[in-house]
């Protein structure tokens, strides 16, 4: 027996998210698909998180166990010839038989795009929040300082989740304004709560715009209230950028 990890990249737009759902294409099943087409066995997938409809993402790691004989280097080559375009398999490698892609990771990293231009940018339309109001970039940077260390994130997630604690580490928080107009967050921690990347980036827009205080955001933090944050980011900014382990 084998125990497979994979890496992938995905173009979310397509997908009602990673975990396989009853009438909706997801990652997941279709992944599911072509594994069990070149190994002729239906797998078990593990995946290192739950990204939700239309998010993307630039290295989502899976695992699962298999019986198949198919060298591990020419296995990427294989999943992607059965693979629609917008899935591309770009490593796999034998792991320990105890690796599990979701409880053995350490850290996670996420990057969020927001367009802050006057129009919106068709191009982006999938992979960007496109935000046309005026965003102050320093005081959103001065509001990241809070974030970090060890926090009750309850105020920061969307009504749902099934966890034991709400209680997340955050390792670094960074707010960065490329060309375009394009604003990227970066945000690495040990774990995040359903939306919490995303209504970190709404609220950090909220800073931006002056609808929140960047000296008031550890007093927001601390109040564990969700109406005190910012709105829920749309889906399509986000990217689930690296799994560390």
């Amino acid at each position: 027996m084998r125990n497979i990890k994979l890496t992938l990249q995905y173009d979310g737009t397509a997908y009602h998210g990673w975990q396989t759902q009853l009438n909706a294409p997801t990652v997941q099943e279709t992944l599911e698909g072509a594994i069990e087409q070149i190994t002729k066995a239906k797998p078990k997938l593990f995946g290192s998180s739950r990204t939700d409809a239309g998010v993307h993402a630039k290295g989502f790691v899976c695992n699962f166990k298999s019986e198949t004989n198919i060298p591990i280097e020419k296995l990427p080559i294989a999943l992607n010839t059965c693979l629609p375009d917008d899935i591309v398999c770009v490593s796999a490698e034998d792991v320990d038989l105890g690796f599990n892609s979701r409880f053995s990771a350490h850290k996670k990293c996420y990057t969020y795009y927001i367009s802050n231009s006057k129009f919106p940018n068709p191009f982006m339309r999938n992979y960007s929040w496109h935000f046309p109001y005026k965003l102050d970039i320093e005081k959103m940077k001065i509001a990241t300082s809070a974030f970090i260390g060890e926090h009750d994130f309850i105020g920061f997630a969307a009504s749902g989740f099934t966890v034991k604690t709400t209680v997340r580490e955050i390792y670094s928080l960074d707010v960065e304004k490329q060309e375009d107009n394009m604003i990227k967050i970066t945000v690495v921690g040990n774990g995040f709560l359903y939306n919490m990347v995303r209504i970190i980036a709404g609220t950090l827009a909220f800073v931006g715009t002056g609808k929140i205080d960047p000296l008031d955001m550890p007093e927001i933090i601390k109040s564990k209230d969700r109406k005190r944050a910012g709105i829920t980011a749309p889906a399509q900014g986000l990217y689930l950028t690296e799994v560390y382990y």
